[in-house]
């Protein structure tokens, strides 16, 4: 579903990323992992054709990223940490008006809410203001807002990051739900522990660079049960 070849991002000297090779196969959830400054969000961002790329190619769902970018905007969602809705409306009304972006109207848009709201468990945030909520239900109006015309690519980037013990479950649950359900996922993200919960697959991100790819077993084998020690371990061999 996401085939990566050679993928390069340059900001004048400095390369973001560089030679980025990957692929994530149907109803697969692929971790790309490392800190902050690693060039994990950017390397989502060219994905989800919000950045152009540098050098080399990326497809997702068949299409191309950077001639097909509507295309490939039609089949993929994407969560970032962070994300904000408007505050002075409702869930419904934060829904409606983003379901606009997708033909989703009258029978169709109710038929999408209703999905969306009985996978996410936000029925009693439909008609709450986003001020009246709580982080986690805000959160949940942010990943209904991205899965509403039910993408089978789902692009999460450091999406728990502020959120309390309870959300960051949430999130967590639905992650492993979305992929259940035959879709494929990117997680990005520097915290090791939420990775060895849901990846099926990892790869190592370092300075812009793939420095380890493989099944979750395989990394947590590499780090004698820890992907944080596997993550150090390939970086000082890299280096």
């Amino acid at each position: 579903m996401i085939e990566v070849k050679g993928l390069t991002k340059a900001y004048r000297s400095h390369l973001a990323v560089r030679e980025l090779s990957f692929h994530v196969n149907p109803g697969e959830v692929y971790a790309l992992l490392g800190p902050n400054g690693a060039g994990k969000t950017t390397t989502l961002r060219m994905l989800a054709t919000l950045v152009k790329p540098t050098a080399g190619t990326a497809r997702v769902a068949g299409f191309d990223v950077g001639r097909e970018s509507l295309a490939v905007r039609q089949r993929l969602g994407l969560v970032n940490g962070g994300m904000r809705v408007y505050e002075r409306l409702t869930g419904r009304e934060v829904l409606a008006f983003f379901a606009g972006f997708y033909g989703l109207e009258g029978h169709a848009f109710r038929k999408a809410l209703d999905w969306v709201a009985g996978l996410l468990g936000m029925e009693e945030a439909l008609d709450k203001k986003v001020m009246e909520m709580s982080t986690g239900m805000q959160q949940k109006v942010v990943i209904a807002r991205a899965i509403l015309h039910r993408p089978p690519v789902l692009l999460l980037d450091e999406a728990t990051a502020g959120l309390d013990v309870f959300a960051r479950r949430a999130l967590l649950d639905f992650v492993k739900a979305y992929r259940d359900l035959g879709n494929t996922l990117v997680y990005s993200t520097h915290v090791m522990a939420e990775a060895e919960e849901v990846a099926d697959r990892v790869g190592f991100l370092h300075q812009g660079r793939l420095v380890y790819e493989g099944t979750k077993a395989e990394a947590l084998a590499l780090g004698e049960g820890s992907l944080e020690r596997a993550f150090i371990r390939m970086v000082k061999e890299a280096a």
